[in-house]
Order: C-alpha cells, then sequence, then structure tokens
C-alpha cells in the first residue's frame, strides 16, 4: 500500500518515476492515474501484466535533462563504471532494486539516484523516497525523504 505522505508528493509533482517493482498492477494503475506524467520500468517482482505494460528501460527529457530509469544496476561494486558503459547519454540515472537510497556521480558525469522503497524498507532504518527539482540548468536538488 502507497503512504498517503506519498500520495501528497505524488499530487504536488510535476513529474513521477517508478523503477520498478510494483508487484501488484492496481499500483501501476492507481499511479497512472494520479501522476500528471509518469516513467517507470518493470522490476524483478513484476508479473507478466506489468511486464507487458512497461519496458526494462525508460528515458525521459526535460529541457536540456536526460533521465533514464532502470529497475537492476548490479552490485554496488563497480556500479558507477557499469552505467557509465550501459548508459551513455544520459545525465541521470534512476535505479531501484536495492532498496538501498543512493546518490553518486559516475567518472562519466552521470548522476546516480535510487530512492530506496516508500513501501518495504527491508533492512534500512526507515522506508525513503526522492524528490528532486529541475530547471533549466538541469538537476538543481536532490532530497530523500523518510515515510514518516
Amino acid at each position: 500500500m502507497v503512504p498517503e505522505q506519498v500520495w501528497r508528493e505524488v499530487d504536488e509533482a510535476d513529474l513521477v518515476i517508478h523503477a520498478g517493482d510494483w508487484v501488484e498492477e492496481s499500483v501501476l494503475d492507481a499511479l497512472t492515474a494520479r501522476a500528471k506524467v509518469l516513467v517507470g520500468v518493470h522490476g524483478n517482482n513484476d508479473d507478466a501484466g506489468i511486464r507487458t505494460r512497461l519496458p526494462e528501460v525508460a528515458h525521459v527529457e526535460i529541457g536540456a535533462l536526460r533521465i533514464g530509469v532502470v529497475h537492476e544496476t548490479g552490485a554496488a561494486k563497480g556500479r558507477e563504471q557499469r552505467c557509465d558503459a550501459h548508459f551513455p547519454g544520459v545525465d541521470v540515472l534512476v535505479f531501484g532494486h536495492s532498496h538501498i537510497p543512493w546518490d553518486t556521480t559516475t567518472p562519466g558525469g552521470i548522476r546516480l539516484l535510487n530512492p530506496g522503497s516508500p513501501t518495504d524498507r527491508r533492512k534500512q532504518p526507515a522506508c525513503t523516497y526522492l524528490t528532486a527539482t529541475i530547471d533549466e540548468r538541469g538537476l538543481v536538488d536532490v532530497e530523500l525523504h523518510e515515510v514518516g
């Protein structure tokens, strides 16, 4: 179930990005109906219904900022180098899978962002999500939020 705090953010956002593991198609349906713009990919825990509706990798451009979205990027060790090799031409790559918040920049200049998870914290101290501010300069601010 999506927490009310997250729904409030969805209602305010100009763009919502989901990096996979929807688990239930009803969540995809609800976010599709509620978000102004939704960009999403399927994850390893998603069934055939979700996989037919969403790609493995998605791209969106906001002004000059090129954003890629993928569920899985592999192990933390070597992630930056793998992402540089597999995602040339993106400025920001949003990924999921680990449920571990992540914010680094690759040697090639790609900003890697993992919001964690607002619904399944796994071994993390809290459920989390990210918000970002984008303007004509590009990505201006990224903030990690804990679900209260």
